[in-house]
């Protein structure tokens, strides 16, 4: 059980990454986390019954790369669905343009299915995530207040736990 621990100004919640169906981007997430580099960075794009995205240092939804430099393939699988809400998945700006941005669903988006990489699911704090996600919003679905993951990092004593 690989998780990871995502401390935010609204709350802290933790995902459980999918290694075994997308090895490449588990690595590129658990790497990006290790290096901080979420730390800092906002949720600059979210929409209500639909889903919350981060992960990009430039707070437009136009920037941040893959740990691998630039952008990587996608990995998507048919035992993967976006079904309901607390997936966790990649942005993206079309087929095999992964970077670092992320999205969490709050709803089920089937349409989403075969087009974003699903790399883990929300394992507990859905109510922070749901928080996010009614967040007030103004111009490009832009949380009115800034929502900031304050750091990300991978959850160990928490393992040890259980």
């Amino acid at each position: 059980l690989e998780l990871v621990e995502i401390e935010t100004t609204a709350g802290i919640f933790t995902v459980e990454l999918y290694k075994n169906h997308a090895p490449k981007t588990c690595f590129n997430f658990l790497e990006l986390v290790k290096i901080g580099y979420y730390d800092g960075t906002i949720f600059h794009r979210v929409i209500r019954d639909f889903m919350i995205q981060g992960g990009d240092p430039t707070g437009t939804g136009r920037g941040g790369e893959s740990i691998f430099g630039g952008k990587f393939e996608d990995e998507i699988t048919n035992e993967l669905k976006h079904t309901g809400a607390g997936i966790l998945s990649m942005a993206n700006a079309g087929p095999n343009t992964n970077g670092s941005q992320f999205f969490i669903t709050l709803a089920p988006t089937p349409w989403l299915d075969n087009k974003h990489t699903i790399f883990g699911r929300v394992y507990s704090g859905m109510k922070t995530v749901q928080r996010i996600g009614c967040a007030p919003t103004g111009p490009n679905d832009k949380p009115q207040t800034e929502i900031q993951i304050v750091k990300a990092s991978l959850n160990l004593s928490r393992l040890l736990t259980q």
